[in-house]
């Protein structure tokens, strides 16, 4: 029995350890794989994606500007006619409402006004550090630039500026004009990509600042807040596009940056990689439960069949296959039990041999079904006439042994010879065997000095005499 159970608990052992390693397995496999869809797949795309929905974003204000810097009336006007500041007012407001855009301005070099779509503004200075914008622009080689403010009085809104020089006919400047428009766009673009994504975008300018992010969300305000991404600032702002990795306080991060050279910032899309590893770890958690819960299952079903064969080969081991009586293994057994018994608490008891007269005829002649048809009928019959506090078995072959528990030998011989008339009247076995079935009866009581096998041949030595001295009869010994 012990050894049935360290068999179970084995393989009980081995069910679960495969279980948990196939689980393990299986998440450490989707774990890559996850990792490696973000390096190769996500990161990349969600770069791509923002760069096209700026440039989207960028391309017509840019050719609304251009178109604006080339147009011949505001060559006309700067040149010729700048003392009607109504016309370019007038004109400024038409291309703000076709367009749709927050503002429009022009400044001249010749007077060095500032006009919008309200006219006249200011006198630009360069003295002035919100005009030297245009010093700088008109000074540089790129006839266009753009430019990236928050304006305070509007909500902290970003305001994007795309400015054109326009060129007079010897390609000499003759003043700038624009276009702004806010991009809250950028703010909602970034917002959505955290929330649904799980990814934080900055924009980082060529000295490692911070220009854009999330409105709401504090960020870091320059690459030196971060030790671990001051590391790599080389790395970082890089016109060559890269994905870096680092840990920080033990999270691992993963970090792709791309040049925008429309917006002369540096793009950076960080992910946390434990955030991409949520959906991993509960597919692992469930695949690891329905494990659990198959290698349970399974446990229980072989528990139960290890069970009901144990049952079987106990049964096999005890019980005689033919009669369903004990065979003679059990009965020693029990015999030693109670001769054990016997000398704690000494009472009568006594022994019973028979066996089954000229039984090898009824085989021979009959055939060895028809014998096997007889000891059944025969076990049926002691059932039926003895206690169940008696012990019983197929001693083997056509013998059988019986001991009466607290009996005399007076009584067990009362048994005994109605065991005898049983089985020669009983009409069941006379169908059987075709004819009269008798046994021999050999009958002995224990003794205070006996030991089991001193009792059994003298029970023995009573058959024995009985079979000799002319069958169907009790013999006591």
């Amino acid at each position: 029995m012990q050894m049935n159970y360290r068999v179970v608990v084995i393989i009980i052992l081995l069910l679960v350890t495969l279980s948990i390693s196939v689980s393990v397995i299986n998440y450490m496999v989707m774990r890559q794989s996850t990792e490696e869809s973000l390096v190769e797949s996500s990161l990349p795309l969600t770069v791509d994606n923002i760069y096209t929905e700026i440039q989207k974003h960028i391309i017509e204000p840019n050719l609304v500007s251009s178109m604006m810097a080339h147009d011949t009336f505001v060559k006309d006007w700067l040149l010729h006619d700048e003392e009607d500041t109504l016309k370019i007012a007038k004109y400024l407001e038409a291309v703000k409402n076709k367009y749709g855009m927050f503002t429009t301005f022009l400044v001249s070099e010749k007077s060095l006004n500032y006009y919008t779509s309200k006219g006249f503004i200011e006198k630009i200075d360069k003295d002035n550090p919100s005009n030297a914008w245009y010093f700088t622009f008109r000074d540089q080689q790129d006839s266009h630039e753009i430019n990236l403010d928050y304006n305070p009085l509007l909500a902290n809104s970003m305001i994007m500026f795309i400015n054109h020089k326009i060129l007079d006919a010897e390609y000499h400047v003759i003043g700038a004009t624009g276009i702004g428009l806010k991009i809250s766009y950028i703010n909602d673009m970034l917002k959505r990509f955290r929330q649904q994504y799980h990814f934080k975008v900055l924009f980082l300018n060529e000295a490692g600042d911070v220009v854009l992010y999330e409105r709401g969300i504090t960020p870091m305000t320059h690459l030196q807040d971060i030790p671990e991404l001051n590391a790599l600032k080389d790395k970082i702002i890089s016109k060559n596009g890269q994905i870096l990795d680092y840990n920080i306080d033990g999270e691992a991060y993963l970090l792709n940056t791309k040049y925008i050279p429309e917006l002369d910032l540096y793009l950076l899309v960080e992910a946390k990689v434990a955030n991409f590893m949520t959906e991993v770890r509960h597919t692992f958690y469930l695949n690891l439960l329905v494990s659990l819960l198959a290698t349970s299952l399974i446990t229980v079903m072989i528990i139960m069949t290890i069970r009901g064969y144990q049952k079987k080969l106990e049964h096999f081991a005890s019980f005689d296959s033919l009669t369903e009586l004990p065979n003679r293994r059990a009965f020693n057994e029990q015999l030693n039990r109670h001769f054990l018994l016997q000398k704690r608490t000494p009472g009568p008891f006594s022994l019973l041999f028979f066996d089954i007269d000229n039984f090898k005829l009824i085989n021979d002649s009959l055939g060895h079904q028809v014998g096997d048809q007889a000891l059944r009928r025969i076990a049926e019959i002691i059932r039926e006439n003895i206690r169940q506090t008696d012990l019983m078995a197929r001693w083997g072959g056509e013998e059988f042994i019986i001991a009466f528990i607290n009996s005399s030998v007076d009584t067990a011989r009362i048994i005994a010879e109605k065991l005898r008339t049983c089985i020669e009247e009983d009409k069941a076995l006379h169908a059987i065997a075709q004819g009269t079935v008798s046994a021999s009866f050999g009958l002995s009581e224990y003794r205070e000095d006996d030991k089991v096998d001193m009792l059994i041949k003298r029970t023995d030595d009573a058959l024995y005499e009985a079979k000799a001295t002319g069958k169907n009869k009790v013999v006591i010994c």
